[in-house]
């Protein structure tokens, strides 16, 4: 990959990440619709501005491509569905004031991505990275020991966009025609879920205009950053990609604790400690080897 290209994707997944970080200022707005409802509303009006974004730059042929291609197919299909269940989850734990446990399972995910491209993209493991997730580990360990549960929200969380990341770097589809045809194969199960089991608040005809605006910009706040995070993905490593993940959860931590008031209890804040002070090796080591190659 040449610089221009790394440049651009680091660009992307600064904007990515920083647009995930402010989304549940968006879905606070939606308290009295239940998250399935949201979720739905997400996948219809995506589906609107993709096939926009589609004709208009042109690449309605590589949407056709993997159409025809039955093992590219399958790969959107599960990411597809890894993607709506981690969109489901992190606006059910917005609208349910648990935004800490959002914020920890995607401080948790790029180490995770670590992990990942270690076993399946076979990216080695310096020492230092190795250290990252062993104190990641030993956050969680303290917060189960602690709670005597696990925490479920921030695990899902960070494995299922963990593994939908390393699908779509896996799939040879570029980004905007690939979040097409996931969101298409989505698609139908919205449809028929507004028409036989969505409530009143759905329903565009009564609703306040204010109320049908924003649900309608659920298109544009789904798709920007998604449409970002898949473009940084093809240009940079995905170890790399983890890197500037902690911007989005800091400002969700920040959201949590001091607009939304969520309780920040002595276990939760050291298992917090841990996976800052994770990241802190890992971005410490990631900074290093960044300067090593670029004397080399």
């Amino acid at each position: 990959m040449n610089d221009k290209s790394v440049r651009t994707g680091v660009l992307l997944a600064i904007a990515a990440y920083s647009m995930w970080g402010a989304a549940p200022l968006y879905f606070k707005l939606l308290l009295s619709m239940p998250a399935m409802e949201i979720l739905m509303h997400r996948i219809i009006w995506s589906m609107l501005v993709l096939v926009l974004l589609v004709l208009l730059t042109r690449q309605m042929p590589k949407v056709r491509a993997a159409l025809k291609t039955p093992k590219v197919m399958v790969i959107l299909l599960v990411s597809g569905v890894l993607l709506a269940a981690n969109w489901l989850l992190f606006i059910w734990a917005v609208n349910n004031d648990h935004l800490l446990d959002a914020s920890l399972g995607y401080y948790i995910n790029p180490l995770l991505n670590v992990f990942l491209g270690r076993i399946f993209l076979a990216e080695k493991l310096r020492p230092l990275q190795q250290l990252a997730v062993a104190l990641a580990v030993v956050g969680v360990a303290i917060l189960i020991f602690s709670f005597g549960q696990i925490p479920w929200i921030a695990l899902v969380l960070a494995c299922s966009f963990g593994v939908y990341g390393l699908l779509r770097k896996l799939v040879a589809v570029d980004s905007l025609p690939g979040l097409l045809v996931e969101t298409s194969m989505m698609l139908p199960f919205a449809v028929v879920y507004w028409l036989w089991f969505a409530s009143e608040a759905s329903n565009l005809f009564s609703n306040a205009l204010e109320i049908n605006l924003i649900l309608l910009f659920a298109g544009v706040v789904t798709t920007a950053p998604l449409l970002c995070f898949t473009g940084a993905a093809r240009r940079i490593k995905y170890s790399t990609l983890g890197f500037f993940q902690y911007i989005g959860p800091t400002i969700i931590f920040v959201l949590a604790v001091v607009l939304y008031a969520e309780v920040l209890s002595e276990a939760r804040l050291i298992t917090f400690a841990f996976v800052w002070l994770a990241l802190g090796v890992f971005s410490f080591d990631s900074f290093r080897q960044y300067r090593r190659m670029r004397r080399l």
